[in-house]
């Protein structure tokens, strides 16, 4: 028997020694494993926890009015930004042990485990918040282990580099609650139109409940299924004695509104203008040595949200039920800053933009450009040319020309700069551009910022070359600012996600002495156009405004134009220019008269309601001009015998010397004329084409 007991006590002694050895292998192999992990965690360093931010964009007064997303839908908060009700509803539904544990719960784990081998399939998650944080940023939804692995991987490194605030805040800032919203703030606010910091524990709870299956429990979905789910949420919050069971009462009673149709139309504020000013926004940060693809940026714009909803609803009001389009544009004379922009009538239909990316032929509207080059080579408002029927030939006599008005008929006498822009008079325009010559007009429009290709034909007068509307308002906003140089500008600041200042407009930093053009002839040109609404300049053709001038409040400087398939109105007031085009894409000829009074009454019905409350203000003088009263159809000084009397404004040089009542006065007006006027008159071109007026939609 002694010999059996040694036998069974050294197997006893070998058995300990193989279980010890084993224990230390084991042991051995954990803390290789660990510490392979913890080697392999240093090697590769903290994983980024960056992700896409949204861009938004705010108007004048800092109201948010849109943003823009690379991907999805999120807006960053902070975790003390959030409600306090947030972190605890999904630390108590999610992850109960989150700042106790290293990334992983084992003793969840093997419950979870336990339950699957029960049930023979997988009925239940184990997963930390951490581990869904790395899932959200790094990985797939696909349940196979090779996932779980990569999961279990980036978890260890997300703990040993980050605080477990900052992988907190990260996960609510990424989870997802269905609609195409990633994070509480995105969420809050499209279910609840509010910041996710001013929630309720019922309106928490019941956010929180949606990431467990967003089109389970979205309360859009199924609102059963919603309110269900946040009774767990509430049950779970007052267990784990986040809150008190008299909370959780009243958070079941609290009757909760949804406001996520409200949120929508937010969405849909100025959708062409917020294109503009991203582009903007865009080159900017370029300039700054910054990408805008970073995201996260505060865009402060230019928009007056009122003069943009008015500009919407008066276009709905005044566009006929067809295909007919429109370009809208509003603008700052003494900043240059874009107030209003409508660059279609369906953004979602179309996203091409009729104002910044058409071009079109302005018509009659360049015909202020002309005069402007025409003051400058020593025209003045009384400067008078013979409005007859006229053939023009150019191009070394090859070609010929012979302009129209548009009701087809001639004045058959002299008349002033003043009268022809009043009634726009083409053979006026065309006479001008002969002597005043394509050099300096060509000088003009670059300096005002028009962007155009002038040939030498006589019908550029009349607004044959295509520009864009954001231009051609440009350079009129250029007129009414006194000749200065106003850039357009949509973007008055960027911020970046860090809150750091990267861009800030200045206006002060534009000096006065940028000038395009003289002071005392902008102005001229400007009292020049407020001759479209007076009647007194009537002639063969009526003065161009009339037609609006029961609506006008306050003086207004503009210039109408009209082509066979574009209508085009741009003008001002001392505060605010506003262009205005329609037509028909695909170039089509503009024939119902619906399609015709569209353009002038969109402008008008916004310019009275823009300035509306509003004192209207005058045009004022510069020194260098003086104001005179002169007959129209004379151009002397006038006295009661002459009844067509308007005031004017001219240099000194330019006032008259007699009465209108003189008759040498009309003599030497016609011997002027005579002296100076042919029938045919010789204009040089290289493009035989260009006298034919004709437009087409550019993509």
């Amino acid at each position: 028997m002694g010999r059996v007991d040694l036998q069974l006590q050294k197997r006893k002694r070998q058995k300990i020694r193989s279980v010890i050895w084993y224990l230390l292998v084991s042991v051995s192999a954990i803390c290789t494993v660990l510490l392979a992990l913890r080697i392999y965690a240093q090697v590769l360093g903290p994983p980024s926890l960056a992700v896409s931010k949204a861009t938004v964009f705010l108007d004048r007064n800092s109201h948010s009015i849109g943003d823009r997303f690379a991907e999805q839908r999120r807006y960053w908060v902070e975790l003390e930004d959030m409600s306090p009700f947030i972190s605890d509803a999904i630390l108590a539904v999610e992850d109960q042990e989150f700042y106790e544990h290293h990334g992983f719960d084992y003793t969840r784990i093997a419950s979870a485990l336990l339950k699957d081998v029960k049930a023979m399939r997988k009925v239940e998650g184990a997963s930390t918040i951490t581990q869904q944080y790395a899932r959200n940023l790094y990985l797939t939804h696909d349940k196979t282990w090779t996932r779980k692995a990569k999961e279990a991987l980036y978890a260890y490194r997300m703990e040993v580099f980050y605080e477990k605030d900052e992988l907190l805040e990260g996960y609510l800032n990424t989870v997802y609650f269905g609609h195409g919203m990633y994070g509480v703030e995105a969420a809050s606010r499209f279910y609840y139109g509010k910041p996710s910091k001013e929630l309720t524990l019922a309106q928490s709870a019941l956010l929180i409940s949606i990431p467990k299956g967003p089109s389970i429990y979205s309360p859009l979905m199924n609102e059963e299924n919603a309110y269900d789910r946040q009774n767990v949420v509430l049950g779970l919050m007052e267990s784990q004695n986040m809150v008190t069971t008299e909370a959780v009462k009243r958070a079941r009673d609290e009757e909760i509104v949804l406001k996520n149709e409200e949120w929508k139309a937010t969405k849909s504020v100025a959708p062409y203008f917020l294109d503009e000013a991203w582009n903007e926004a865009e080159r900017i940060l370029k300039s700054k040595g910054r990408a805008i693809a970073e995201g996260g940026w505060t865009i402060e714009t230019t928009l007056v949200t009122q003069h943009q909803q008015v500009a919407e609803e008066i276009i709905a009001d005044w566009m006929p039920d067809n295909s007919l389009e429109v370009g809208f544009i509003s603008m700052e004379p003494d900043t240059g800053y874009v107030t209003a922009l409508v660059g279609g009538r369906s953004y979602s239909d179309s996203p091409f933009n009729r104002v910044t990316q058409a071009k079109r032929q302005p018509g009659s509207t360049i015909k202020p450009l002309l005069y402007a080059a025409a003051l400058e080579e020593g025209f003045s408002p009384l400067t008078f040319l013979e409005s007859e029927r006229t053939i023009f030939t150019y191009d070394d006599g090859r070609s010929k020309y012979e302009p129209n008005n548009v009701n087809g008929e001639f004045a058959n006498h002299p008349i002033s700069l003043a009268q022809a822009l009043a009634i726009s008079d083409n053979i006026y325009a065309v006479k001008t551009l002969e002597k005043v010559g394509y050099k300096p007009f060509r000088s003009v429009l670059e300096r005002l910022g028009v962007k155009t290709s002038v040939q030498d034909s006589p019908s550029m007068a009349l607004g044959t070359s295509e520009v864009t509307l954001k231009d051609l308002t440009g350079a009129f906003n250029k007129i009414a600012g006194g000749g200065l140089d106003r850039k357009i500008q949509t973007v008055l600041s960027i911020t970046d996600s860090q809150g750091e200042v990267v861009f800030e407009a200045d206006p002060k930093e534009r000096q006065d002495d940028d000038r395009v053009m003289s002071k005392d002839d902008a102005f001229i040109l400007t009292h020049l156009m407020t001759g479209m609404f007076d009647p007194v300049f009537n002639d063969y053709a009526p003065a161009t405004g009339l037609s609006i001038r029961g609506k006008q409040t306050r003086p207004y400087a503009a210039k109408s134009g009209t082509t066979n398939s574009d209508q085009v109105l741009i003008g001002y007031t001392p505060t605010l220019t506003t262009g205005v085009w329609n037509g028909y894409d695909e170039g089509r000829e503009l024939q119902l008269p619906v399609d015709k009074q569209a353009t002038k009454n969109i402008w008008i019905d916004f310019m009275e309601k823009a300035h509306q409350g509003i004192s209207a203000e005058p045009f004022l003088p510069t020194k260098g001009v003086n104001g005179i009263i002169v007959d129209i159809e004379t151009g002397g000084l006038a006295v009661s015998e002459c009844t067509k009397q308007r005031l004017m404004y001219v240099k000194r040089e330019d006032i008259p010397k007699r009465l209108c009542t003189d008759p040498k006065l009309q003599k030497q007006l016609v011997d002027d004329i005579e002296g100076n006027e042919n029938e045919v008159i010789e204009m040089e071109s290289d493009d035989p084409w260009s006298m034919f007026p004709f437009s087409f939609f550019r993509n």
